[in-house]
């Protein structure tokens, strides 16, 4: 999720629940019918209490993690969504933080490397869409 704050490109960022070192894009699950746009828009509201306007897909992450013992492989679709409203407000019991950073900081901000991935990606969308209404 993005905003233009005096003039700079901005992502929020959470920071999971039991995780101090971790700074991570909001993510989540499919519920129902959903579709993964709908997933993505609501997932980002209860993550940080955002709401958000859905603007393009950036891409999946592919990645691996152990919980209770199990391996278990996860795939998340991520989506450029921009801020229309609200303020941080971290889920409880999931988020300990929500924080905004500037994009061209997300290389040394997040931690996961496929999610910095995306974030370079919606940082070029931004400045070239930023160049052609120059």
């Amino acid at each position: 999720m993005v905003r233009r704050f005096r003039g700079t490109w901005q992502f929020a960022a959470i920071r999971p629940h039991g995780r101090r070192d971790v700074w991570a894009l909001p993510k989540g699950h499919v519920e129902g019918r959903e579709t993964p746009e709908e997933a993505a828009v609501r997932e980002v509201r209860e993550e940080t209490g955002f709401r958000t306007q859905l603007d393009e897909h950036l891409g999946e992450v592919d990645y691996w993690f152990r919980a209770d013992g199990t391996r278990i492989h996860k795939t998340v679709t991520f989506f450029l969504l921009r801020w229309q409203s609200g303020s941080p407000i971290p889920q409880h019991g999931e988020v300990e933080e929500v924080a905004w950073f500037d994009l061209e900081a997300a290389q040394d901000e997040l931690t996961y490397p496929g999610e910095r991935e995306l974030a370079l990606k919606a940082a070029e969308i931004l400045a070239a869409r930023d160049s052609r209404s120059a």
